[in-house]
């Protein structure tokens, strides 16, 4: 496939999926929806050891980007990954910086 043939829109969506994870904190947050899990911005703050108020930015900017998905249920909003296919990514993150 040549590039002319890629949608361009589509690689810039892509791209902005892409930097909105780089970040380490948005990968903890990734890892841990990982396998279709439904998280609560407390129970993410909790995981990560964080000011709630940091959790809420970062998942902000995950799911402006299209990365994340989040339904209310009640007094509660839970986070989930859009795609599920993401968890591929941070796997591969994961073993590409495992030390050999």
């Amino acid at each position: 496939m040549k590039i002319q043939e890629l949608d361009a829109d589509r690689l810039d969506m892509a791209a902005n999926m892409l930097k909105a994870m780089a970040h380490p904190m948005r990968i903890a947050i990734l890892k841990h929806l990982e396998a279709g899990k439904k998280l609560t911005v407390t129970e993410i703050h909790e995981l990560l050891g964080i000011e709630q108020s940091t959790t809420s930015h970062h998942l902000g900017i995950l799911k402006d980007k299209g990365v994340l998905c989040s339904r209310r249920e009640g007094k509660n909003t839970f986070y989930y990954l859009k795609h599920d296919i993401l968890s591929q990514v941070i796997n591969c993150l994961q073993r590409c910086t495992c030390g050999e």
